[in-house]
């Protein structure tokens, strides 16, 4: 007699095989003989599936098969070979023997859709319908979430009616939960909440799902309202409930809400050993853009996890705030927490923001000590752009060639660099390269072409992508990829062309009109770049620090000194644009090369800060051009109290005084510079 098994959830079975071939059992425990065609097998097999205890359930199966007892017991061993994971042979035994009973129809359809395979769980219930097995509201619980994975809204919708012909909805609130999750997954929200709504009774899940679905599609408000019916029909929120709540909050930037929502999760106790809640409230007050509340949060939580400090670090990162962030990312190591790949691919962004490429290759050097290259692609790209970003093309290369596999995104990052150092046919051969390995383009490489082929003068090659952005249809409502269409004709010189896709685009912002503006003024067609500048103005768009560039630049160009003082005026006044030097410069030489100098010196001395050598070169320029020696001196005292004066203020200086016969002056000048 051999022990088959021995624990705590069977009694001690004995089995042997007789002389005759029969197979004797025993119970241990009560030193009885078991029938063998009695309950143990039952009982047996029913542990085997609800341990998933495969190994033991395969030696029952053989004792059965045998005795040639498997059409008796082939309910039992379907469900357990369902249960246990092995699908294919749980549908083999069920195909051969057949069954009426919906729990091992039901147990195979919940074996599929806990592995994912939902289709399969779909024909199987079809199956089971057309073999006249009726469903249980255990079937239509598991089938529900079929739809719902597969957002099989026709299927759902009819598993629906069945539901409420068989009444389940009246007395089964499972398989209610599990209709109000079909449809929110399958985006039908409103009919999600008339379902809720006509439910006899509803639970923290009903509310929790109908709130999550309505985050999810970024329905803040309605989350908000759903939440507040939910407490009005005294039902607790749970862990759930407050996480999308939260989110909801971090949408609509509720900081409020989300301060007595934190107010009750504090009161309840609920953030200890709760890393997902602790990191919900962090990331609700990032997103509300508190990050000292968020940072005070993240203290003073008792437990926190990798995921925590990455939503700190990503919120510093989005606010500009980079130095914030490498102090957090250096902190969650001194704190004992190990960087993940998301945490790694968020510093390497901050180090190409920064142009740290020595921070960059110590990241790195990690990277590779962990192994995260090997199967990371998010990763690998975030490398790759680090490098590019911080303009080490060389090594961005060579991380790029490395990797086993390239995708369009780490393509991207690469082109991108070339474009950022001014490498445009660099960027064009690896544009080309990437089309040859057969990786499609998308919005982001077709932009980072085109500015390449303004870069380079390349209008075929530009006109060749545009024609491949209109085949892919991909142009719609993307405002970056028209701005780059248009700026590349207008950089080529094409600009009836740029004229043309700028009016047929269906999006225009500041950007696509500066590019047509400065394209008109880079090919000296001042009279258009300002004729557009008006229109622009006209549309109600407000123009930025590059639009007041493009515009005095082409006032220059023509000579224009009113009509710039007035544009100047009217974008800085009105719009509220604040001006560089750069502008101030292009003024000052406009006023200068036109004799107006006392107006130069004017529009000096309303700048916030004078303290600016080239503005004073620029205007001891002028005076000197038009012997203007009353404006001159006025002008060398101010760069004399400049900490950065030099010695090009007293040659000009020097200059002034000698066209204006003042020799001793001019030597008396001369005499400092040595």
């Amino acid at each position: 007699m051999q022990a088959l098994w021995t624990d705590n959830y069977f009694r001690p079975l004995w089995a042997c095989e007789l002389g005759d071939g029969k197979i004797f059992l025993e119970d241990s425990k009560n030193h009885t003989a078991l029938n063998e065609d009695g309950a143990a097998f039952m009982a047996s097999l029913r542990a085997c599936a609800k341990h998933r205890d495969l190994q033991r359930g395969s030696i029952l199966h053989d004792l059965i098969l045998r005795r040639g007892l498997v059409e008796e017991y082939s309910d039992a061993l379907v469900t357990m070979y369902a249960k246990c994971g092995m699908l294919t042979k749980a549908r083999e035994l069920l195909s051969l023997h057949g069954s009426s009973d919906p729990i091992t129809w039901t147990a195979l359809i919940s074996g599929h859709v806990r592995k994912g395979q939902s289709l399969d769980a779909l024909n199987i219930f079809n199956q089971m319908q057309q073999m006249g097995v009726s469903p249980d509201a255990v079937t239509y619980s598991s089938i529900l979430k079929a739809c719902a994975s597969l957002k099989a809204l026709k299927k759902g919708t009819e598993i629906h009616d069945e539901v409420i012909k068989e009444g389940l909805l009246r007395t089964n609130l499972i398989v209610a939960n599990a209709l109000v999750d079909m449809y929110v997954k399958c985006g039908a929200l409103n009919t999600a909440e008339a379902v809720l709504e006509e439910l006899p009774s509803r639970d923290v899940v009903s509310w929790s799902t109908l709130i999550t679905g309505y985050v999810e599609h970024g329905h803040g408000e309605r989350a908000l309202e759903c939440f507040g019916c939910m407490q009005c029909e005294g039902i607790l929120a749970n862990e759930v409930t407050f996480i999308s709540v939260l989110r909801a909050c971090g949408i609509l930037g509720a900081i409020d809400k989300g301060k007595e929502i934190h107010s009750e999760i504090s009161r309840q106790g609920m953030l200890k050993g709760n890393e997902k809640l602790g990191t919900a409230l962090v990331d609700m007050y990032v997103k509300c853009g508190a990050l000292v509340k968020a940072t005070h949060v993240l203290n003073a939580l008792p437990t926190r996890s990798v995921a925590t400090w990455n939503v700190i670090i990503t919120g510093y990162i989005e606010a500009g705030q980079c130095d914030q962030a490498v102090f957090y990312f250096d902190l969650m190591q001194k704190k004992g927490f190990c960087p993940n790949a998301i945490t790694y691919t968020c510093i390497l962004k901050v180090c190409g923001v920064m142009r740290d490429v020595e921070k960059g290759k110590m990241i790195h050097n990690k990277i590779q000590e962990q192994g995260w290259l090997d199967y990371h692609v998010p990763l690998r790209s975030a490398l790759v752009d680090m490098y590019a970003k911080c303009g080490d093309l060389v090594n961005a290369r060579s991380v790029f060639e490395a990797l086993p596999a390239r995708d369009i995104v780490s393509w991207g990052a690469l082109i991108a660099g070339y474009v950022q150092e001014g490498e445009g046919q660099d960027a064009l051969d690896c544009f080309n390269e990437m089309e040859s390995e057969g990786h499609v383009a998308n919005a982001v490489t077709f932009s980072c072409a085109l500015k390449a082929c303004g870069i380079t003068g390349a209008l075929e090659k530009g006109e060749q992508i545009h024609r491949e952005i209109s085949k892919q249809k991909i142009l719609g409502n993307d405002v970056v990829l028209g701005n780059s269409l248009v700026d590349m004709y207008a950089k080529c010189g094409a600009l009836v062309k740029a004229q043309e896709v700028f009016n047929e685009l269906s999006l225009r912002n500041t950007v696509t009109w500066n590019a047509l503006i400065a394209g008109y003024t880079k090919h000296g067609l001042g009279k258009q770049a300002l004729s557009c500048f008006d229109q622009m103005l006209h549309d109600g768009v407000s123009p930025d620090v590059v639009t007041l560039s493009c515009v005095l630049n082409a006032c220059n160009h023509l000579g224009l000194v009113e009509e710039c003082f007035v544009y100047f005026r009217i974008i800085v006044r009105e719009y509220r644009v604040t001006p560089v030097v750069e502008h101030y410069s292009c003024m000052v030489d406009l006023f200068g090369r036109t004799g107006c100098l006392e107006k130069a010196a004017c529009l000096i001395q309303d700048m916030p800060s004078s303290d600016c050598p080239v503005l004073w070169r620029t205007l001891l320029g002028a005076c000197q051009k038009w012997s203007d020696i009353n404006v001159g001196k006025w002008a060398f005292q101010q760069a004399l109290q400049s900490d950065e004066c030099d010695g090009a203020a007293h040659i000009l200086m020097a200059s002034i005084y000698a066209g204006a016969g003042l020799q001793e002056n001019a030597r008396e000048i001369e005499s400092r510079i040595s």
